[in-house]
């Protein structure tokens, strides 16, 4: 037996302590009952330091259980509590040791004389749950040991540090509120260290000199092996594991890391797939040392096998990034040119422009369909000029080419004809006739087409149709069948599905409209795209909407995600999400919809054009939050999109946004603006262009000035315009600075004010903690602050509580 006293921990060599309030509220209810308590978390979190802080000056029995012998845990019965701590659980290597001392813990844990205590760096072990099954502990998670901002306030304080709000986000950025960080950030601070960026690094460093020493030279030679390997990739399943480490017994080995501590993090997938993720620090640290420790060729031969994987698993930017790495450049150019037969909704184009704009160009006028995609990237960056040089190049090669490659180059320059943004679709009619009849005599193979580029509308989908709309019905009987054919699964249900569409924008009848989007839908079902569903769901959507059946639009988008999701079809699910946000913004779901602009592209640092569907969501947000000047901003760039690729709905749709703005501004061209719109739309007879907006534009078309007399197209719009108005007045109607904030987020910021931290509050609310991390983020931005101390200020000020 050993007595021990405040001997370890921070405290033992500084005198500075702050007991995590959490942790110490459910150590003293577990006193109370004496229930035995099992704590947890990664090394340096300060499980050790917590129990030895908390039990101060009492007498105490402390094993670790790294010299644990089965006979020491016998004690005789007593009068007075005996506290028995058994620490380092993760130690104890042998089974049989392990099966002893269950017995002994469920022995310990049924007396009422024995308080027990154990800690450990992994959540509850295997071995140890049928104990607690049996005999409930406390259990202390690592989040609740970590120091919260408060408490690292306090902690700094009592070294006599004040850093600036600034300094603070910075030291909780790397701390993440681990006692030890905190500890050597506050020593060398103390010590009138700058703490700047090099400082920073440093302590990166001595944090990871602190793992490698202090954990993983304790463990087995194959589990840091293990580790070392799979850090290369962010996160890993089973199967890519094997294929890194070249292991038979992963899960064992997994199975082994659960077991030695809080380092993997994991998630189930829909399909029951369990993906595995290194914690940040350590899976940083094990990248140094895998470098320190293996040669040159022993590592890139990892980064071999992870980009083979993803080669195989068709994650292109993946296995990219992996042969970047270990320097495979025939790999890396022949993913290139895999990638290149595919059309830009289902590539990566723009993902992986960085690697075809560096490609040397004798090495893409080696292959034609590298010229091709060259050609199709440039026009999606807006570089016309370039985009029509690499056509050129490529029509110029096909004239000197014979055989399958001429056929193939004849292929690729019909596809471009028809596939390339820039040139609009004016001149699509003869193009897709004589590519139908060049199918028909087997002269050329087309590679595949997007006519939606994952949006979900033809009409404004990969190319704008509104000139076809004109002539919808005419051009159905005369060509729908050669698209469909030209196209292939790309045109399963296109004729009904574009007719659909276009009705709907004409405002027609919803049952014909409703018919044919439930033809086109069930022939793109039987063979054809999942895309093209989408297109029948956006339509049915804006149906309900139409309608005033919002509840139903979402319910029927909500069932279409977990279909896209079984598929795996993972590039619509930006644009389903963004039309989710829309059709939310008829609801007045604007909690929901200043969330979503967290992860909406961001227009400033880059405008890509595949983008177009998520920025012109992103307008009617800044709409929602007043900011207009950012509004205008964006629409002006969509506009010089719109005008540069013949877009002409976008085009019409950016005017109408830019005079809703203008309107809300005050300024007088919203009106010259308006009038723009109107005049355009009527020549396509597009009333739900406009009446979609609803409250949005209906006090503008009350206050409009109407030149000459009412058309029956301008009697339709300003009736339906109405109607949408009564039936969701709150949309876009900019929001109060309460409704900024979801009632989570209000409830959060009142349970801080009452001091809580983010673990009682996520026990309080039945959230997980990282789910109130979360909110704290967006409160933090939401108010201009970096603690919560001052969001607590700062919604006092605004009375948002």
């Amino acid at each position: 037996m050993e007595e021990k006293y405040l001997e370890i921990g921070l405290q033992a060599e500084d005198g500075f302590y702050i007991r995590p309030r959490i942790a110490n509220k459910k150590m003293k209810a577990a006193q109370t009952l004496s229930q035995t308590v099992y704590l947890y978390g990664i090394s340096g979190c300060g499980k050790t330091a917590f129990i030895h802080d908390y039990l101060g000056k009492r007498k105490y029995h402390y094993y670790s259980a790294e010299q644990l012998k089965e006979d020491e845990i016998d004690f005789p019965i007593s009068e007075k509590q005996q506290i028995v701590v058994i620490d380092d659980l993760q130690q104890l290597r042998t089974d049989e040791l392990r099966e002893a001392l269950i017995k002994k813990i469920e022995i310990l844990a049924r007396r009422s004389d024995i308080w027990c205590i154990m800690s450990g760096r992994s959540r509850m072990p295997s071995w140890l749950r049928p104990v607690y099954y049996r005999k409930v502990f406390t259990v202390i998670e690592e989040e609740e040991l970590l120091l919260s901002e408060n408490e690292m306030i306090e902690y700094l304080n009592l070294w006599g540090l004040t850093p600036t709000e600034e300094d603070f986000k910075k030291i909780m950025g790397l701390t993440s509120g681990i006692g030890i960080v905190a500890r050597l950030i506050a020593m060398d601070l103390a010590d009138g260290r700058p703490f700047d960026v090099n400082h920073i690094e440093r302590m990166r460093n001595d944090f990871w000199d602190y793992l490698d020493c202090q954990v993983y030279d304790h463990w087995e030679i194959e589990i840091q092996e293990f580790f070392m390997q799979v850090c290369i990739v962010d996160e890993f399943d089973k199967h890519l594991a094997e294929m890194i480490t070249g292991r038979s017994d992963v899960e064992r080995m997994i199975c082994i890391a659960e077991q030695l501590g809080n380092f993997l993090l994991f998630k189930e997938t829909a399909g029951g797939k369990r993906i595995y993720e290194i914690r940040h620090a350590m899976r940083r640290s094990m990248r140094r040392r895998l470098i320190r420790t293996y040669h040159k060729e022993r590592w890139e031969r990892l980064y071999y096998n992870a980009g083979l994987y993803y080669e195989l698993e068709g994650d292109t930017p993946n296995a990219l990034k992996m042969y970047e790495i270990c320097h495979d450049t025939e790999r890396i150019a022949r993913l290139l040119i895999f990638n290149a037969r595919k059309n830009p909704a289902s590539g990566h184009y723009y993902e992986l422009r960085q690697y075809y704009l560096t490609l040397p160009e004798e090495k893409i006028r080696e292959n034609v369909e590298l010229i091709a995609g060259m050609s199709m990237l440039q026009s999606m960056l807006l570089n016309i000029e370039e985009s029509e040089r690499w056509y050129e190049e490529l029509k110029q090669l096909e004239g000197t080419l014979s055989g399958s490659a001429k056929k193939e180059a004849k292929g690729q320059l019909v596809y471009l004809d028809i596939g390339l943004p820039h040139r609009g679709s004016s001149t699509l009619i003869d193009i897709i006739k004589n590519a139908g009849n060049l199918l028909i005599s087997s002269n050329i193979v087309l590679p595949e087409f997007s006519v939606t580029s994952n949006l979900p509308s033809q009409m404004n989908g990969a190319k704008d149709f509104c000139e076809w709309s004109k002539r919808d019905k005419e051009l159905a009987k005369s060509i729908g069948k050669i698209i469909e054919f030209t196209l292939g699964k790309y045109g399963k249900g296109l004729v009904n599905l574009a007719l659909a569409e276009s009705f709907l924008e004409k405002g027609e009848d919803s049952y014909e409209i409703a018919n044919l989007t439930n033809k086109g839908m069930m022939q793109a079902q039987a063979g054809g795209k999942i895309e093209r569903c989408f297109v029948a769901t956006g339509i049915f959507a804006w149906l309900n909407i139409i309608n005033d059946h919002a509840e139903d639009a979402k319910e029927l988008l909500l069932n279409f995600q977990k279909k896209v999701e079984q598929e795996g079809s993972v590039k619509l699910l930006t644009n389903l999400t963004a039309l989710q946000i829309r059709i939310g913004l008829y609801q007045g779901k604007t909690a929901e919809a200043l969330e979503w602009m967290e992860q909406a592209p961001n227009e400033e640092m880059e405008f890509c054009t595949m983008e177009r569907f998520r920025y012109l969501t992103k307008v009617r947000v800044y709409l929602l939050m007043g900011k207009y000047e950012k509004a205008i901003s964006l629409l002006q760039r969509i506009q010089y999109y719109a005008e540069l690729m013949h877009r002409t709905y976008i085009s019409m749709e950016a005017d109408l946004l830019l005079a809703i703005t203008q309107y809300r501004m005050g300024n007088g061209k919203w009106e010259e603006n308006l009038h723009k719109v109107l005049t355009k739309a009527e020549s396509y007879h597009f009333v739900r262009l406009i009446s979609r907006e609803g409250a949005a534009v209906n006090r503008m078309l009350k206050e409009f000035t109407l030149k000459g007399n009412k058309t029956q197209y301008y009697k339709a719009v300003f009736v339906e315009t109405e109607k949408i108005a009564l039936a969701y007045p709150g949309y876009l109607k900019q929001v109060t600075e309460c409704a900024t904030f979801s009632e989570n987020a209000i409830k959060i910021l009142k349970l801080q004010a009452e001091g809580l931290s983010s673990a009682e509050i996520a026990g309080e609310l039945g959230l997980k903690v990282e789910n109130v991390k979360y909110h704290n983020k967006q409160n933090f931005k939401k108010l201009g602050v970096n603690s919560k101390t001052a969001a607590v200020t700062e919604a006092r000020k605004r009375k948002i509580i």
